[in-house]
């Protein structure tokens, strides 16, 4: 079972239709604890604010249950959007600390909109440059693109996390996957065929 965990934002419906046309057997978005700990799989959605996040997967209490799955159980994870950088540690749009689950930390674009003529924030379709396929890039398309909505990015601390790089303004890291803990910074509910291969490599990926 998969569970599209639920704490108040995300394309939550969005992801789940997408789960479903590539054929995940059973996948449900959820935010009951008992759910959660029967998971095979996660998925962390988010759009919105870092600390909003923070604050929202608080109240849910379920924090400690995730950080449980994740680093104790080793339950494959995939953040998406915002759920890839609150599993950084620290992001420099809020104060609260994030979930920690990957060496990286989350940072503003760092270029001047006026002078290169690029708005923040990023917003439309853009190409990945894959540095490894790992699980989520295997047999993708060639010249895969995605679609982006972010002002924020995440910074690997570890080069052999990264998966993909993409270009706005200059390099930044799109994709990462340390293990059985995956994210990626675009929609992949809303890239069409590149997505729908992403989400169907992720359904299939066994860590055993």
């Amino acid at each position: 079972m998969i569970i599209i965990v639920d704490y108040g934002m995300g394309n939550l419906g969005s992801i789940l239709n997408m789960l479903k046309k590539v054929g995940a057997p059973v996948v449900k978005i959820s935010s009951d604890a008992k759910e959660i700990e029967r998971a095979e799989k996660l998925i962390l959605p988010g759009v919105g604010a870092f600390d909003t996040g923070m604050q929202r997967l608080r109240e849910t209490g379920l924090i400690p249950l995730l950080n449980e799955k994740v680093l104790q159980a080793k339950t494959p994870t995939l953040g998406v959007c915002l759920g890839m950088q609150l599993i950084t540690k620290v992001s420099e749009e809020g104060k609260l600390p994030g979930l920690g689950w990957l060496d990286a930390e989350t940072i503003r674009f760092r270029f001047d909109p006026v002078k290169n003529g690029l708005k923040i924030p990023h917003m439309g379709w853009n190409t990945v440059k894959v540095h490894r396929a790992g699980t989520l890039f295997k047999d993708m398309y060639p010249d895969a693109r995605f679609y982006f909505v972010h002002s924020f990015h995440i910074v690997a601390h570890n080069a052999s996390d990264i998966l993909t790089t993409t270009d706005y303004g200059y390099e930044f890291v799109s994709a990462v996957q340390q293990e059985h803990i995956m994210a990626v910074q675009f929609h992949p509910e809303k890239s069409h065929k590149f997505g729908m291969k992403l989400y169907k490599n992720f359904v299939e990926y066994d860590r055993c």
